[in-house]
């Protein structure tokens, strides 16, 4: 792709990009509940907006155009790379794809598509033997799965971050806490003692990593 000249209207790329993540997400997920789904749907929303602006149509581009040609002259606003807003904004140089944050966006969203995987194998064990989850990543964690989904947005945001994306994180993360929630109410009627045994030595969503 030529990323000097209008890079937009490509919504052939919006499908495929947007179908790809998703259905990479629900491989390692595989929804079962109304609240698995709701999982999966808020992150899928989040993925449609991303590429929508990012091969589609340019909506944050189009809003700022006037503040970014006033402050930021040189830049062609409507090619590929003016779409990277953090290496502007902060005045990087080079290529947008090798600069530090970009890199960094692709740790985060590795992170988090190692998350999921790690966490579906035990869950998906667990679930046919009807046990808690407790074992592998959920010896650290107690809800892996949503700090899995919330690493990779928050690395797509660090690579190309459009106002409706920025918008929807804080509120994708409240309701991903208020799935966890709900998930340890469902934990504790269906397990009780145990799970709050579980709960006491186990942080909800940042890794303990007592015991290495």
């Amino acid at each position: 792709m030529n990323t000097e000249k209008y890079a937009y209207g490509l919504w052939s790329l919006v499908v495929i990009d947007s179908a790809v993540f998703i259905v990479f997400a629900f491989s390692f997920t595989k929804p079962k509940t109304a609240r698995d789904w709701r999982s999966l749907g808020a992150f899928s929303s989040f993925i449609v907006a991303l590429f929508a602006e990012m091969y589609g149509f340019p909506l944050t581009i189009y809003l700022l155009s006037g503040w970014l040609q006033t402050h930021y002259p040189s830049i062609n606003i409507y090619s590929h790379n003016a779409g990277h807003l953090w290496h502007d904004l902060l005045g990087l140089k080079g290529n947008a794809h090798t600069d530090p944050l970009h890199i960094l966006s692709i740790v985060f969203i590795g992170a988090g598509f190692w998350m999921l995987a790690s966490a579906w194998r035990v869950l998906y064990q667990v679930q046919r033997e009807h046990r808690l989850a407790t074992t592998g990543i959920y010896a650290r964690m107690r809800h892996p799965q949503y700090v899995a989904f919330v690493l990779i947005m928050f690395g797509f945001l660090l690579q190309w971050p459009t106002l409706l994306t920025l918008l929807m994180f804080p509120l994708l993360v409240w309701m991903y806490v208020r799935l966890a929630r709900s998930e340890e109410r469902d934990a504790i009627a269906e397990f009780g003692d145990e799970y709050h045994r579980y709960e006491d030595t186990t942080p909800a969503f940042f890794p303990s990593w007592r015991g290495l």
